[in-house]
């Protein structure tokens, strides 16, 4: 019998709402919602939560430590940047947030994104140069997790007698994870990092890539795991699904999917981004690009632009034909992401065998008598019928 699939959430730390492209029932990223969103994810049987990064984010590091006395087995897949900070600043953050959060610390490795951004964090270097320094930067940011100290004279990073007082809970790191479309980007994968994320392309894209990144891993003599960054829309009909769908970008206009495009097509140097791209090309005409798996996010928002629509037995059917190819992760999101990450436990992880945390079962049970929610009034739930 297959594994159930292993599910994390994503905490919108830019913000979140209920229509793309639009400034209607919008949330802004305070921290009161966010603990919401991830108090919830933490009942509902979650594995983890990513945390992104970028100029429009709320801190990964920061946010995550705020997040972790509130949940008690959530995991925090936090993003870092190379170059952003050095990499013994890094290992100090990560060291003392793996030991205040007990061992639930994951980070994901961020290396690529819109070259302007990167200038703003002082990061002027191009593409494939960039993932040369981000093996500099692995070299001592590994080190110092491991044994507590590191030296490098490299030609990006030098550390000179560099060391961390206090190690993490997880020997010898915590896990890697990493995401790239680009031949940079995934020979940086095959040697270093546990576990390969793909956005949601077409199951035979997916595979191509993951038979790309397992062949470059062997030749390392390294095996690499699998996840996957998708959006969701269940709803237990295939209709309410794709009405859902449409409402989602239903106050999205012509004006605003041309600046995306333009945005992603000439500001961006990620090959995963033009690869998004190319499963729409800014256009509404055709958004279902494989069975259920729409492109609708990805006409406005940068990064993971597909969703899963549909009712919890199809989407089910959907991932487990990722997981066939050899997928084992699913980060998962949904705008509202709070009601959101409701829906998908409570339609779709049964269907994926996934169990719901404190929400499974229903009402406690009353002195074993079956129970129905009567609306919550003061008499109570009423005795089911034999």
């Amino acid at each position: 019998m297959t594994q159930p699939i292993d599910f994390f959430w994503f905490i919108p730390t830019s913000g979140d709402g209920a229509y793309l492209g639009s400034s209607d029932l919008n949330r802004a990223p305070s921290y009161d919602y966010l603990s919401q969103v991830a108090v919830a994810v933490d009942r509902l049987g979650y594995t983890g939560v990513l945390l992104p990064t970028g100029a429009g984010c709320e801190e990964s590091f920061v946010m995550a430590a705020a997040l972790a006395p509130v949940t008690r087995r959530l995991k925090f897949l936090v993003a870092i940047r190379p170059g952003v900070a050095s990499p013994a600043y890094y290992a100090r953050l990560s060291s003392t947030l793996d030991r205040v959060s007990n061992g639930r610390l994951l980070l994901n490795i961020v290396v690529g994104g819109n070259p302007a951004e990167l200038k703003g964090d002082g990061v002027f270097l191009p593409h494939d140069q960039r993932y040369g320094h981000a093996e500099e930067f692995f070299d001592v940011f590994e080190d110092l997790l491991a044994t507590g100290s590191a030296n490098l004279d490299g030609e990006h990073i030098k550390a000179i007698g560099a060391t961390l007082g206090y190690p993490p809970v997880q020997s010898p790191r915590p896990p890697l994870y990493f995401g790239g479309s680009s031949d940079a980007g995934i020979d940086f994968a095959a040697g270093r990092v546990d576990k390969y994320l793909t956005w949601g392309e077409p199951p035979a894209q997916v595979a191509e890539k993951i038979d790309r990144v397992r062949a470059a891993a062997r030749e390392e003599g390294r095996e690499v795991s699998f996840g996957i960054r998708l959006h969701f829309i269940v709803r237990e009909t295939e209709e309410e699904a794709w009405a859902a769908a449409d409402r989602l970008i239903s106050k999205l206009d012509d004006e605003t999917i041309a600046a995306a495009a333009k945005h992603f097509n000439k500001e961006s140097d990620s090959v995963g981004q033009k690869r998004m791209f190319a499963l729409h090309q800014g256009s509404r005409d055709r958004l279902e690009v494989s069975p259920n798996l729409w492109a609708g996010v990805g006409l406005v928002r940068a990064g993971a632009g597909t969703a899963l629509v549909g009712s919890p037995e199809s989407v089910a059917a959907r991932l487990r034909e990722y997981q066939e190819i050899g997928i084992d992760t699913v980060i998962g999101s949904g705008y509202p992401h709070l009601e959101e990450s409701y829906r998908v436990a409570e339609l779709l992880f049964p269907a994926l065998g996934i169990e719901r945390g404190e929400q499974a079962g229903g009402f406690l049970n009353e002195f074993g008598q079956k129970r129905v929610f009567a609306g919550g009034s003061h008499g109570g739930n009423l005795r089911a019928a034999s």
